[in-house]
């Protein structure tokens, strides 16, 4: 991951996570808990339009602090090592602050870590937490994965550890989610990526030992890094906690390191089963208001089951939060339930479809029907089309209706207020229609490709070999008529069903390659042939980022779930 040392001093990129109010107190994780009641009132039932989770604020290892006000220091461009000039405070934490620096010799900006220990410490302790400075920059650069902040360099300056690492431009899920808490499938999103950390550093024989939202990174292009591994404890060394010390955050540490017992992979993992608690419903369900009360309510509390998250995100977070750690999923399990909460499945539908949601990447289709589809996306934004509505063809989302059209042989199911559009049947033999929003932002395209048509043999035999046939154009070339760059990033997924037969969906993430204004897109494409050798391909494409985001994947698991061909 590139350090960014290019963009604006505190620049910052808003991510996809959305945020949520607060649950109300009834919902409270534990009534023995006095931090689970909003400060603020929710309403009941009512969600927010979707904004970024990312502004700028300060984060307690390696996020930029706003350019407007930034922190005034006298020992702001003192130069460390002889190499690294310091230019503001980004937060500090027990362990040290973290300062915003120029690294002059390869002219980049990377955030270093000054030790913070009091003076008066005895020369054992002051050993001691530089010791642990130095073990969070040797486990760390052990580590080699993106959700991993990467370690530069450790400058010693007279005896005491600098470390210089990349900087996340972001803020913490700490500070996120003082605002509000994450949807269940945002939740998911970040476990992944901090699970992966874990894994990451577990099998490099490194524990953890603090994973909380304070030391989870929410940077830019959505980003999610795991921070400071100053109290981790790799495989082989000695401990450094004094006798009857303690060192983590006692709402996050797992039972067994309560009771001073030898921690495993497990008890990373109880902690991240607090931190997606904590993301869907607010706060911890152990935090009480004194550090004895709150361990001994990791110890023997039983927290309400999460009211927020429900599927197989609740059945990590039940499981993660077993008192023994035998009893709690391995990271494997862990995995396959947060991809299941990450990427849920399509609505019920009208008809017998089965389609995965990928998530978000690939796709392609023959290149003067996309002509055709990018043009009428343009005219469909500057033209109103006379919308005739068939009789309603089942449940559908409230605010959705079917039209079926002729021309492709299928009937759609569209948001009302869509603008149609066809082709010109003088210039374009193709058999496509085309459905737009108002604002242009999303738009839905279903093309049929007849095999009676098709003098040159161009439909493949199935949809599965049409939909990689398609993935390999865009690696390839991209598309200019959508402004896809080349090799974009793609999710093919060859095993989608649709009314029993077989099927094929692909997903596309791009940024256009508009030079002025370059956009993040998602584009969802399904495929299906028909028994008599047809071929069918819906496409949805919607912002990539943003508040249109999330109403663009709706937009296409509904459609998709609800295509209904006049012959299969």
């Amino acid at each position: 991951m590139s350090n960014d040392g290019g963009a604006p001093h505190g620049s910052d990129e808003p991510t996809s996570f959305a945020l949520q109010p607060p649950n109300p107190p009834v919902r409270a994780p534990h009534p023995g808990n006095p931090y689970a009641t909003p400060t603020a009132p929710a309403t009941h039932g009512v969600r927010p339009a979707p904004r970024p989770a990312t502004v700028p604020a300060p984060a307690p290892t390696s996020a930029p602090a706003p350019a407007s006000a930034p922190s005034q220091d006298p020992r702001a461009g003192r130069l460390i090592a002889g190499r690294y000039r310091l230019i503001a405070k980004l937060g500090h934490g027990g362990m040290g602050t973290v300062w915003r620096a120029k690294d002059e010799t390869v002219d980049r900006e990377v955030a270093v870590k000054e030790p913070r220990v009091p003076e008066h410490l005895p020369e054992r302790e002051r050993a001691n937490a530089f010791e642990r400075m130095r073990r969070e920059a040797r486990a760390a650069a052990r580590l080699d994965h993106p959700a991993v902040v990467n370690v530069h360099d450790v400058a010693v300056v007279d005896g005491q550890p600098w470390i210089v690492m990349e900087l996340v431009r972001g803020r913490s899920l700490g500070d996120t989610l003082q605002e509000g808490t994450l949807s269940a499938r945002d939740a998911a999103r970040i476990g992944l990526e901090v699970l992966g950390a874990l894994e990451a550093a577990h099998a490099a024989g490194i524990l953890h030992r603090d994973v909380k939202p304070d030391n989870v990174l929410l940077g830019r292009h959505d980003r999610v890094v795991l921070t400071d591994f100053g109290i981790a404890r790799i495989e082989g060394e000695t401990d450094l906690t004094d006798t009857g010390g303690f060192v983590g955050s006692p709402e996050y540490v797992a039972p067994e390191r309560v009771l001073g017992q030898r921690p495993g992979p497990a008890s990373d993992l109880w902690s991240l089963g607090v931190v997606l608690y904590a993301a869907t419903e607010g706060v911890s369900p152990f935090r009480r208001s004194n550090t004895p009360a709150t361990l001994q309510s990791v110890l023997n509390a039983a927290p309400a089951p999460p009211a927020s998250a429900q599927g197989p995100l609740a059945e990590v977070i039940t499981g993660l939060l077993q008192k023994d750690p035998a009893r709690r999923p391995d990271a494997a399990q862990v995995r396959a339930l947060l991809e299941a909460a990450a990427n849920p499945p399509a609505p019920e539908p009208t008809q017998a479809v089965t389609v995965a949601d990928t998530g978000g990447r690939g796709l392609r289709l023959g290149r003067t029907t996309w002509f055709g589809l990018g043009a009428a996306v343009v005219a469909a934004a500057v033209t109103a089309y006379l919308v005739i509505a068939d009789p309603f063809a089942g449940p559908l989302p409230q605010g959705w209706a079917t039209r079926h059209e002729k021309d492709v042989a299928a009937t759609l199911a569209v948001p009302d207020g869509y603008e149609r559009t066809l082709p010109d049947r003088e210039t374009d033999k193709k058999h496509w229609v085309t459905y737009t929003d108002q604002s242009g932002a999303i738009w839905i395209g279903l093309t049929l490709d007849k095999k009676s048509e098709d003098t040159g043999n161009t439909i493949a035999d199935s949809a599965a070999a049409e939909m990689y046939e398609d993935d390999g154009d865009f690696k390839e070339s991209g598309d200019y008529t959508l402004g896809m760059p080349e090799n974009p990033k793609t999710a093919p997924d060859p095993k989608t069903t649709y009314q029993g037969g077989k099927s094929a969906q692909n997903t596309v993430v791009y940024t256009t390659t508009d030079s002025q204004y370059p956009r993040p897109r998602e584009l969802r494409l399904f495929y299906y042939r028909t028994s008599g050798g047809d071929m069918y391909k819906l496409t949805v494409s919607y912002p990539g980022k943003g508040d249109f985001t999330e109403r663009g994947r709706e937009v296409a698991r509904t459609a998709i779930a609800n295509l209904d061909v006049d012959k299969l």
